[in-house]
């Protein structure tokens, strides 16, 4: 890598939006909430993306009946995921890297609303 900051601007303007909810919301809510919140900003940001999108997996040139439903894909290439728990742990990040070995994509960013006092976020690169 050369040191750059994978869609450096694309990934700010992302998390702009999530500190913005966090901001307007703060820690204490379900997970649906903050998602459907995050949906809101997205588009009032006009950042593109698509929620809830069903990933299909293939295991040895098979296609398999489980699905993974990432919660946003923002620009066509950055995973956005969301949790509502007190701190991140190794699952939710392993999560994030399956969704982005199951798409190709390279950033995923993996978000918090339920830590205090702030938002609490990983970049993911692949």
């Amino acid at each position: 890598m050369d040191g750059r900051i994978v869609y450096k601007e694309e990934s700010y303007r992302v998390m702009g939006a999530c500190f913005e909810v966090y901001k307007e919301k703060g820690p204490g809510f379900v997970e649906p909430v903050y998602q459907e919140c995050v949906g809101i900003e997205l588009a009032l940001q006009e950042i593109p993306y698509v929620a809830q999108s069903v990933l299909e997996l293939a295991y040895k040139g098979r296609r398999l009946q489980r699905t993974y439903q990432p919660d946003f894909i923002c620009f066509g290439k950055i995973i956005l995921e969301i949790k509502a728990v007190s701190k991140l742990l190794d699952e939710h990040r392993a999560q994030v890297h399956n969704y982005l070995k199951a798409t190709g994509f390279r950033l995923g960013l993996l978000t918090n609303f339920g830590h205090y006092p702030q938002l609490e976020w990983e970049r993911i690169v692949r």
